[in-house]
């Protein structure tokens, strides 16, 4: 079994963006990221502070806004609109979940779809579903893109493969369904959700299997077909008898026994995420260029 380090090949790839960078300032151009932090989400928080050390680690200049628990639909687009008009933001993110009182469709659609680093405004998503064939359009969903090339960097070939995604999230599932049927990509997509049914038989004839549905140990050995590459990215916080609480990944421990290649989680595609949301925000500095 071939174990993807996701947090290893992150670095290999903020290794390579500093190179970027470094030619990018050299032409007046400093890649800039903000993120907007609603409420103090412990799990939020530790992202969103991770992504300014990545950002502090290749060089790219970080800005950020933090607004209390309360904040309404109103103060967060007004800190979108800052970021939309600020030139020294060349992307942004607003981290999610928001809490219950901001609408987050108004909010996502109100980013400048060319400083959605996250690619998740409509106008990139539909992009992304209408074209499936030539270049890959820009920006790609982060988790999507980074499980793409934490597979590729290890020898997973998805082209021709059938690939099973379970779990049609925005963030994840869905936009990684639509991307692996792009030509650049060139996979046969079995898309699992809610409303399936025998989810086992659909896994079991997989050559490539995604688990993004946020179901701790929702995948196990004997759904796998052996030799098979297996992503696993939907994640759960149990907390235990004694109050403390730990994160669960979608796969069983003993699939790996049975998987050719394996994302562990934590250490597989979170780290690599991470790594595509530079990889967004260097690309749209380099089409300043353009």
């Amino acid at each position: 079994m071939i174990l993807m380090d996701g947090k290893a090949t992150a670095g290999t790839i903020k290794e390579e963006l500093a190179e970027h960078i470094a030619k990018l300032r050299e032409q007046g151009v400093v890649p800039g990221l903000g993120t907007i932090l609603v409420g103090e989400d412990p799990g939020s928080r530790v992202y969103v502070d991770a992504k300014h050390r990545d950002c502090k680690e290749v060089g790219v200049r970080s800005l950020r806004v933090e607004l209390p628990e309360d904040a309404t639909t109103e103060d967060v687009l007004a800190a979108v609109r800052h970021f939309n008009e600020a030139p020294a933001v060349t992307g942004f993110i607003v981290q999610l979940p928001l809490p219950p009182q901001c609408d987050t469709d108004a909010i996502v659609e109100a980013i400048a779809p060319e400083k959605d680093v996250d690619g998740l405004h409509p106008i990139n998503v539909g992009r992304l579903a209408g074209s499936s064939t030539g270049d890959l359009p820009s920006p790609i969903a982060c988790t999507p893109r980074g499980i793409v090339e934490l597979g590729e960097r290890h020898g997973v070939i998805w082209d021709g493969a059938v690939v099973c995604v379970i779990g049609q999230g925005k963030t994840a599932g869905r936009p990684l369904s639509v991307l692996l049927t792009h030509e650049k990509i060139n996979s046969t997509v079995i898309s699992c959700h809610i409303g399936t049914r025998d989810l086992k038989s659909h896994t079991k004839r997989a050559d490539v299997v995604v688990a993004a549905a946020g179901v701790a140990g929702l995948v196990t050995p004997d759904m796998v077909k052996p030799g098979a590459a297996v992503f696993d990215v939907g994640v759960t916080r149990e907390v235990g008898e004694d109050g403390t609480s730990k994160l669960k990944g979608d796969v069983d421990v003993g699939v790996r026994d049975v998987a050719g290649y394996f994302s562990p989680n934590p250490g597989g595609v979170g780290p690599m995420t991470r790594a595509t949301l530079l990889l967004n925000v260097v690309e749209a500095a380099e089409r300043q260029l353009q």
